[in-house]
């Protein structure tokens, strides 16, 4: 199965297989991360401040691939656009995904422009769609 992950923080293999539907076991996936470059805020957005946000994106895709790979689960990634949206559709015009999972803070913790609905991206992309929610804050 291709999985298509979108993550704000770092993932491990554990969450990934709490996240995907029964029976599939993360070893038996091809998974590429896309690790957006979010804001914590519409003012630094606004602002263009981007560069703390891409190298936060860099190291949150970098640290998942590398959680990964010491699990056994073939993993690329790439640093995604500041909208989500927009992220995940530039990844599916390279890596056709069979299933997207979206790993986002709690609520009261999201960055700007992470609150995603699950229903749209499922009717706009055509696959199934899940989210779990990651620890830490949004900054």
């Amino acid at each position: 199965m291709k999985v298509l992950v979108l993550t704000s923080e770092p993932v491990s293999a554990s969450q990934l297989r709490e996240a995907l539907p029964g029976g599939v076991e993360p070893e038996q996936t091809e998974v590429m991360v896309v690790a957006p470059a979010l804001q914590p805020n519409s003012l630094k957005f606004w602002l263009s401040d981007a560069d703390s946000a891409i190298t936060r994106a860099d190291e949150v895709r970098r640290e998942t691939i590398e959680n990964l790979g010491e699990s056994g689960v073939p993993a690329t990634g790439d640093t995604g656009e500041s909208d989500p949206v927009r992220a995940l559709e530039d990844a599916l015009t390279t890596f056709p995904a069979e299933r997207i999972l979206l790993f986002t803070h709690a609520d009261d913790a999201q960055g700007y422009r992470e609150d995603l609905d699950v229903a749209e991206l499922k009717s706009r992309f055509g696959i199934p769609v899940e989210q779990a929610t990651v620890g830490g804050s949004a900054a």
